[in-house]
């Protein structure tokens, strides 16, 4: 794992992007993983709701949601936006405009309240130390929702595991077991992903539903049993108005 310090773990992350870029749809992109379910699950409901006439994409990557919603929608107005430069360049190299994807970033997203109809992430804000100010960001730009696709660290792991975590989630002690297993960094590293945090996709309801009153949940992983926070370890949570 690099040498980094403890303020820096974005750095690190958008550092470690740079040098992946050229690998970074084989690493991270598939037609049937994660992901790829929750957006085709945010569509369809999406078009329940009416005609969809823009979105924004927060982390875009190398643009492979802009490019679906493109495709899916070809009136609307797509934009994604991503901080690391050599995953934009990645993305134009694969025929989007700089119109399309641009410079951003999602602590502090350069839109005023309410530009799109639809705003999402996906496998993003688990890599943001502060992942509830991203959501928020999320929420403030978006018009008539909000769809996350992210990890439930609460679901991962053997039955036991689940309880234990979800025990102590329960108990608000989760922040101090990640500070003991990190040595008090936070965040963890691995070759696949960089750096990146302990995170639970259902702790952004909270801030979701302060503007839209009803949420969808679809489990994108195998679910254990019927609850998708005790038993599937990724989620897609779709908030709308």
């Amino acid at each position: 794992m690099p040498k980094t310090p403890m303020s820096s773990p974005i750095h690190a992350q958008r550092d470690y992007y740079e040098r992946t870029a050229a690998s970074y749809d084989e690493r991270h992109v598939g037609p049937t993983d994660e992901h790829a379910t929750a957006l085709r699950g945010f569509m369809a409901l999406a078009e329940l709701a009416g005609p969809v006439t823009s979105v924004l994409d927060v982390g875009a990557g190398t643009g492979r949601a802009v490019k679906l919603l493109k495709e899916a929608w070809p009136a609307a107005t797509i934009v994604g936006v991503e901080p690391v430069a050599a995953l934009r360049q990645e993305a134009l190299n694969c025929g989007l405009s700089s119109l399309e994807i641009r410079d951003g970033d999602a602590l502090s997203l350069a839109f005023a309240d309410g530009s799109f109809d639809y705003v999402i992430a996906t496998g993003v804000l688990h890599h943001i130390p502060d992942p509830d100010r991203a959501v928020r960001e999320m929420v403030r730009v978006a018009k008539k929702g909000v769809m996350i696709s992210d990890s439930n660290n609460v679901g991962q792991g053997n039955a036991t595991s689940r309880l234990l975590k979800y025990l102590i989630k329960a108990l608000g002690l989760w922040q101090a077991l990640v500070w003991v297993q990190t040595r008090g960094r936070m965040y963890k590293f691995s070759e696949g992903d960089g750096i990146y945090f302990s995170y639970c996709a259902f702790d952004a309801v909270k801030s979701l539903q302060r503007k839209f009153p009803f949420i969808h949940y679809l489990n994108t992983q195998p679910c254990v049993g019927f609850n998708p926070y005790r038993g599937a370890g990724h989620v897609m949570i779709f908030a709308k108005e």
